[in-house]
């Protein structure tokens, strides 16, 4: 008597990458942590002549020149170091976070899965 076995193996795969995603997050992202340095060490009196940061003052003067002038800034003189709040900083960052999720937004998603079957058939020889 012959006997025939039939398997179904089922498996979802997603085979999109979401590289333009990825590229607007990290781009955005490293633009947040850019800003978010500066905020600190604005706030902390951080040393402007240091390499690192007057380096981080020059990237992110770009982001933060065009905002400005709408708040004055506070400047707090201590013994050693003078700390200045800086709300442009702040404007920026939010206003960079809005652009980045309006951006990510407009991206088509690509949402869905793919999904892969295969089916084996074996036949099982038994002889009574």
């Amino acid at each position: 008597m012959e006997q025939m076995t039939k398997q179904t193996e089922t498996r979802n795969t997603n085979p999109e990458n979401y590289t333009a995603q990825r590229f607007i997050v990290a781009i955005f992202g490293i633009i947040e942590i850019l800003l978010a340095f500066r905020l600190v060490f604005k706030v902390m009196g951080a040393n402007p002549a240091s390499g690192f940061v007057q380096g981080i003052y020059s990237v992110t003067q770009i982001f933060v020149g065009v905002f400005e002038g709408i708040f004055s800034r506070v400047t707090t003189t201590g013994a050693e170091t003078k700390a200045v709040f800086e709300p442009a900083t702040l404007i920026a960052m939010v206003v960079i976070a809005l652009i980045a999720w309006v951006v990510l937004k407009l991206m088509p998603s690509r949402v869905g899965t793919h999904v892969e079957k295969t089916e084996y058939t074996q036949r099982d020889n038994q002889n009574k």
